[in-house]
């Protein structure tokens, strides 16, 4: 309720914002203390990013704790051995360790994206580990010695792994170059995943192999006590799978029938739950924005009373709850003659948008006041640029898109009756307007041009910049010529007041000009030449952007055009809805060029083009995971389609192929080296690699569940990423262990053995 200046820090670009306002904070203190308070005067702390910012921090962190333990705990259930999980959890550190030092060496921040990276990458850790653990115990039980065991059991796995992490790494490069703005951020991920999961490879065949024969020499070849009832199930349910694979690859037809009907399966998922697009994550910051469109001629004193409604209708909610709605801890409020706005913080930070029907109920109650409101979303960086579609009327004449515009604000109002828009500038055209329109036969006459008399006007009004000065090691001073305040107050002040022309003369402007009250609108907008308005048009959460934008450009432009109101008149889409277009396009072809690099890398591994393509056939019934995962937690905790969690797409490219490569890649060594038929190669490489396949799947569950089921700051960035990633795992980890061995079938019916086909 109090008059005061607003003072805002922006920080430059790569600067730790915890940092800066910490800093910020200090100085602000040393001014209240030292200087301001001995003239009356103090600086109010109001707002920082700081709770949220620290608190995302803190909740990866505990995510990354907490995906760690269950991991573990799923190694001591699959392997039941103590020391067989500690072997294989110290890629966990390490790896994690690791990648803090190469983060910093390539000069990255840690920040939220990149410790959901890591976060993301916990479980996956230990997927070598296990495969060359597993390997390794295997070898064991064929009565070799511990060395024996380990090195024969890495060196069979050592191409599988290999191709592995390389086609988990590989699907990131197309992503490191993408320039639009969500590149930054999925660049973050993309590197702390690379380094993670290329840290865990070095690990899995370095320090696994040396720590299991250690382990095994101590224990001197006896075996740890396991729980009976876990092998008995465990072995039921193995000999389950094995059975359906039986049936699946029992001959041509029953290979053809699994392969096309669970990729028909796949495809109709992904068709019938494919959803709508957003941007970016909107985040839960604890500012709110209030934006007014006054009506034209509002005076001073009727703009100040808006300013006491807002707060007195606030008032009951400042410092304290009410009827359900969190407290106001701040309200400030900004009213000029053109734009008019004010906002809020909450006293509880997670509960800010719960205030937004309060705001929007004191817009609507003002007379002739029309006005939006809107959480400020984390990657906002301008007023009323959130969330936002903006769609530019442009034409040479300003009647028409006056026309245009108004006809346009009234339908979308219609179609998307709780979406909230705003017309930058306003499309009332009877706001005052005062000319001072020079007589040129007089200024000639005085020796003046209308340039003189401009300036002259300007040095009355604004004040005009006439020359600078600069000390020594100082910052430049601009000097302004201004005529005092208290001298022009009125336009028939400035009308009258006095202006010294070149032959010596002191005459009065109205001598010079004549006045002319008109009307106008505030602000001259242009786009490529034309005169433009922009709509910007903020659709509620449960309408995601781009539905929002299909409404817009395939039912009311249409409609407009049909009507001859957009005859020389052009409509485009900007803000946030071009962005997302953008960024759409580039990632549809990031994703066809991630399949493509995870495909050539398994050729060249593979030495073959046939392989790689049946160890493809995974990547669909992921994608469908992928969509039926971002379903489910969609129905839980709001969670949408994204710039962000289409990530997630890219990244199952490079997980889900690894279950297949060790399928494949042991197959091929059962025929070639173990004299194993056909059929019993596959067999026998998927029943020795189920047991690895569903540890690794496990262990990534559950090591990246904590970030989808776990609320709080920051969650909604990478919670979506998160589930299209595990569904993604968990479809294809099930339906891996069918389709590509009836698919093998076809293609190691060409192989000879000891050789390559």
């Amino acid at each position: 309720g109090k008059d005061g200046m607003a003072v805002g820090v922006k920080p430059e670009p790569g600067t730790n914002v915890i940092a800066l306002t910490d800093r910020v904070e200090k100085v602000v203190q040393w001014l209240n203390d030292n200087k301001l308070r001995p003239r009356g005067i103090y600086l109010d702390w109001v707002y920082d990013q700081r709770p949220y910012i620290s608190g995302a921090i803190d909740l990866v962190k505990k995510n990354i704790a907490i995906g760690g333990f269950l991991a573990i705990i799923v190694l001591v259930i699959f392997l039941r051995s103590l020391t067989s999980t500690v072997v294989a959890a110290t890629s966990i550190p390490i790896s994690v360790i690791g990648t803090f030092i190469f983060m910093d060496a390539f000069g990255r921040n840690l920040n939220v994206i990149s410790l959901a990276g890591i976060a993301f990458a916990v479980g996956m850790l230990v997927d070598n580990a296990i495969v060359v653990l597993e390997n390794i115990d295997r070898h064991r039980q064929m009565a070799k010695t511990p060395i024996e065991a380990a090195y024969d059991g890495t060196k069979e796995v050592w191409g599988a792994i290999l191709a592995s992490t390389l086609t988990t790494i590989a699907v990131f490069l197309p992503v490191l170059f993408i320039k639009e703005e969500a590149g930054q951020l999925f660049r973050d991920i993309a590197m702390a995943v690379t380094f993670a999961v290329a840290l865990s490879l070095f690990v899995s065949v370095s320090v696994i192999p040396m720590f299991t024969k250690q382990m095994l020499t101590l224990r001197g070849g006896k075996k740890e006590k396991g729980e009976t009832k876990l092998s008995e199930i465990g072995g039921k349910l193995v000999d389950c799978i094995l059975t359906l694979v039986r049936m699946a690859i029992r001959n041509w037809k029953t290979r053809i029938l699994t392969v096309t009907s669970l990729t028909f399966l796949a495809i109709l998922a992904t068709w019938i739950l494919f959803p709508k697009m957003e941007y970016l994550p909107q985040g839960n910051r604890n500012l709110l924005l209030s934006i007014l469109v006054p009506p034209p001629g509002l005076s001073y004193e009727e703009r100040k009373d808006i300013g006491n409604f807002v707060h007195e209708t606030t008032s009951p909610y400042l410092g304290k709850g009410q009827e359900g709605l969190p407290g106001i801890k701040n309200l400030f409020y900004v009213g000029s003659d053109s734009f008019m706005l004010y906002g809020a913080t909450s006293t509880d930070i997670d509960r800010a948008a719960e205030l937004l029907p309060l705001f929007q109920r004191i817009n609507f109650s003002i007379p002739g006041m029309f006005g939006i409101s809107q959480q400020a979303g984390i990657f906002q960086t301008r007023l009323g640029r959130g969330r936002t579609i903006d769609v530019d009327i442009s034409s040479g004449d300003l009647s028409k898109i006056i026309r245009a515009a108004g006809t346009m604000f009234g339908m979308i109002q219609k179609d998307i009756p709780a979406a909230q828009i705003r017309p930058v500038p306003s499309l009332e055209v009877m706001y005052p307007e005062v000319r001072l329109v020079p007589e040129r036969d007089k200024l000639r006459a005085s020796g003046m041009t209308a340039r003189d008399l401009g300036v002259a006007i300007d040095v009355m009004m604004d004040g005009r910049e006439i020359a600078d000065y600069k000390e020594e090691g100082k910052k430049k001073i601009d000097l302004v010529l201004k005529v005092p305040d208290e001298n022009i107050s009125t336009p028939e002040d400035l009308y009258g007041a006095l202006v010294a022309t070149p032959k010596g003369d002191i005459v009065p402007v109205s001598s010079l000009s004549r006045l002319v009250r008109t009307t106008g609108i505030t602000e001259v907008r242009h786009l490529e030449r034309n005169r433009t308005i922009t709509l910007q048009v903020t659709p509620p959460f449960t309408i995601p952007l781009q539905e929002a934008m299909e409404r817009i450009n395939n039912g009311i432009i249409p409609v407009l055009k049909s009507q001859g109101l957009l005859d020389g008149v052009n409509v485009q889409m900007s803000g946030a809805a071009d962005k997302l277009t953008e960024t759409r396009k580039a990632l549809q072809w990031n994703f066809i060029l991630a399949a493509i690099i995870a495909y050539l890398l398994m050729a060249a591994l593979f030495e073959n083009f046939i392989y790689p393509l049946i160890i493809m056939f995974t990547v669909p019934l992921a994608w469908a995971g992928g969509f039926i995962g971002l379903t489910i937690v969609n129905l839980f905790f709001a969670s949408r389609l994204d710039i962000l969690t289409m990530l997630g797409f890219i990244i199952l490219i490079g997980v889900v192929v690894n279950n297949a490569i060790l399928i494949v890649h042991q197959a091929l060594n059962n025929f070639r080296y173990h004299g194993m038929d056909h059929k019993e190669a596959v067999l026998e490489s998927t029943k020795s690699r189920l047991r690895p396949i569903y540890m690794s799947a496990s262990t990534s569950i559950f090591g990246m569940l904590p970030l989808v089921v776990f609320p709080g700051p920051g969650q909604e960035l990478y919670r979506g990423l998160g589930s299209v990633v595990l569904g993604g795992l968990a479809m294809s980890t099930f339906f891996t262990v069918l389709v590509i061995p009836a698919l093998l079938m076809f293609a190691i019916k060409m192989e000879k053995r000891g050789g390559h086909a």
